[in-house]
């Protein structure tokens, strides 16, 4: 039971802090999001612990991914990474967008080298052998 308090807590205090970096008060990301405004205080304040409907209105309200948000309820487990990975989403002076979005450029880099590796590999395994090479084995 603990665990879901500290859960509720957790997400409360990461939701206000990504509404007071993005400047927007309260009752603006209630607007927003289209959630009542005690109720949004409460989640704040960690004594409530939203749905994942509710967290998807919220992170559309402070136009963060919704994933960022689940991962921090413990919706989702926090997605593999490595060392440039976890750089990026521990950076507290950028936005959970501007994370999504390095972190996009990032992945799409690595897999384009990870493409053109494949492809130089495949290229040198279909080459024909010499004779001096079978000879070696």
């Amino acid at each position: 039971m603990d665990r879901v308090a500290d859960l509720g807590r957790g997400i409360g205090e990461y939701i206000k802090h990504q509404r007071n970096t993005a400047k927007i008060s309260l009752r603006q990301l209630s607007r927003l999001a289209g959630v009542s405004n005690p109720y949004l205080s409460q989640i704040e304040r960690g004594l409530r612990k939203p749905s994942a409907e509710i967290l998807q209105q919220i992170a559309k309200g402070l136009r963060i991914s919704a994933e960022a948000l689940y991962v921090q309820a413990g919706i989702l487990d926090l997605p593999a990474g490595g060392p440039v990975t976890d750089a990026v989403r521990a950076d507290r002076d950028l936005t959970e967008r501007q994370k999504q979005v390095l972190l996009d450029v990032y992945d799409s880099f690595r897999r384009e080298n990870a493409d053109k590796a494949a492809a130089a590999k495949s290229t040198v395994e279909a080459e024909p052998r010499s004779e001096d090479d079978a000879a070696q084995d």
